[in-house]
């Protein structure tokens, strides 16, 4: 399979970017900037690509910025440390190579801002991660109102480019048809593996105006030392967790996964007691891991060429790939459920996180069964703190407390019970994502936001009529103890 990029001549494909802000080339500024906050990785980033692009066009340096907020939604010891943890991964991957890496993490709420736009005054061009949600948007959007130079954004989230399409896709399979139609060109546009590696550009070194007000963070918080961390105003009531951030974990993780977990992914990936999950989602969300890092590693281990792939099968889940039975279902998570989500936050910026985006049957069905009778109603600190009647429930957010993740077959029922619970499907839905965006790693992200959507309904039919729940999908934990194997699950987690 030919997927590398290391010629260094193959452009960033024009699917892969917008600009925010047109203005032409300032070909006499100091250095191109990379303002880095959701692809924090220094290979396998369409970003990176076309920023070195610029930077290699016009002769000038590379200068990559990776900030931290100390006032963002959420900001607490586990979040904090697991992408501090990256930096100083990005920090040695930078370390000697033509790129000026400059690492920054606010001491004081506040204490940040203009960095950006020192860095963009004296820049010929700005890229930036096009991330489709959370407060990137928004700082974005900022950052464009208060600069006069050229912005541009770039998707590296998935294999298929958010912006190729603007049809909002409903159903995972109407996505499959489309994917099986369209995406296979795409697969020969995949960004460079090692864009650092001979790199020439010339050195620069920042204005010390710049670096006495907004000084690069040191060697305490690069390696998330914990006594650092506590001296940040941040929640400091959710601790760190054992999963260790930065491309190296992410790395080994994946390899991990696609060398001795893959091939019992179709029997083991929903059952909470095995390992068989690829637990990427974290350095997915963080961008510390890129789907295309995950795809080139599946197809190397499958020896998948592009050039095997046939005409559309209708959308069918498995056949297309012509990969083994437990790569295409890995593959089908991995490409058609994920980016799914991402089509969704990307075309429907203002809908993405609120019932709004839901099919007109679910809301439908909400709105008639929104006076029924809940036999248990819990507030959101029972919630938090796993106080409900229901064992199976509390495994499964003791486990996102616990550990910052919690199983991916166990995610649908704990957001099926939070409706069942809850006084409306406004307050489930506000409670789902308060919970995945404070503990968990991988929350805060397109795809987290999918989930609790599907659990209401979106990407789902309408099933039989029942209490509370009307048209949409019921689930249970009797059944599901029935279907998976949890005493040990209970025991754990108990």
């Amino acid at each position: 399979m030919t997927t590398s990029r290391q010629n260094k001549t193959m452009p960033t494909p024009l699917n892969r970017i917008r600009s925010l802000k047109t203005r032409p080339l300032a070909r006499s500024s100091s250095w191109v900037l990379y303002w880095m906050t959701s692809f924090r990785r220094a290979g396998s980033n369409f970003a990176l690509d076309r920023a070195i692009e610029h930077a290699v066009a016009l002769r000038k340096p590379l200068v990559v910025l990776e900030a931290l907020r100390v006032g963002y939604p959420h900001a607490n010891d586990r979040l904090h440390t697991f992408i501090l943890q990256g930096m100083a991964e990005n920090a040695r991957r930078f370390r000697g190579s033509a790129v000026c890496y400059y690492p920054y993490v606010e001491a004081i709420a506040g204490a940040g801002k203009g960095l950006v736009e020192a860095l963009a005054a004296k820049a010929s061009v700005v890229v930036v991660d096009d991330w489709p949600c959370f407060f990137v948007p928004r700082m974005q959007a900022a950052l464009v109102s208060r600069v006069e130079v050229l912005v541009e954004a770039v998707d590296s989230n998935g294999l298929y480019p958010m912006h190729d399409t603007q049809r909002v896709f409903t159903t995972a399979h109407s996505f499959r048809v489309h994917l099986q139609k369209t995406l296979a060109p795409f697969l020969r546009e995949l960004p460079d593996e090692s864009p650092l590696e001979g790199l020439k550009l010339p050195q620069v070194e920042l204005p010390r105006a710049i670096t006495s007000r907004w000084p690069q963070a040191q060697k305490g918080l690069l390696t998330a030392e914990p006594s650092a961390i506590a001296a940040l105003p941040i929640d400091h009531t959710v601790p760190a967790v054992t999963i260790v951030g930065g491309s190296q974990a992410a790395e080994a993780r994946a390899r991990l996964f696609v060398t001795t977990r893959l091939d019992n992914y179709v029997e083991a990936r929903n059952e909470p007691e095995l390992d068989g999950t690829s637990a990427l989602s974290p350095y997915l969300h963080f961008g510390h891991l890129s789907a295309h890092q995950v795809f080139r590693a599946v197809a190397k281990r499958e020896s998948w060429r592009v050039e095997t792939l046939g005409k559309s099968i209708g959308g069918a889940k498995a056949g297309w790939w012509k990969l083994s039975a437990p790569a295409e279902a890995f593959i089908d998570q991995l490409v058609t459920w994920r980016e799914l989500a991402f089509n969704l936050t990307s075309h429907r910026p203002d809908e993405y996180d609120t019932l709004e985006s839901l099919p007109q049957w679910a809301i439908q069905t909400h709105r008639l069964h929104a006076a029924d009778k809940r036999e248990h109603l819990y507030p959101l600190a029972d919630f938090e703190q796993a106080r409900t009647h229901d064992p199976l429930w509390n495994a499964a957010q003791r486990q996102l407390v616990r550990d910052g993740w919690f199983h991916n077959y166990l995610r649908m029922l704990w957001g099926k019970k939070i409706l069942e619970w809850s006084k409306t499907p406004q307050v489930a839905f506000d409670t789902m994502n308060h919970l995945m965006s404070k503990y968990s790693l991988d929350g805060r992200d397109p795809v987290s936001y999918a989930g609790s959507l599907w659990v209401l309904g979106r990407y789902d039919r309408a099933w039989g009529e029942r209490p509370i729940f009307g048209k949409v999908r019921f689930m249970s934990s009797i059944n599901t103890a029935k279907k998976i194997s949890v005493k040990g699950y209970l025991k754990k987690y108990a």
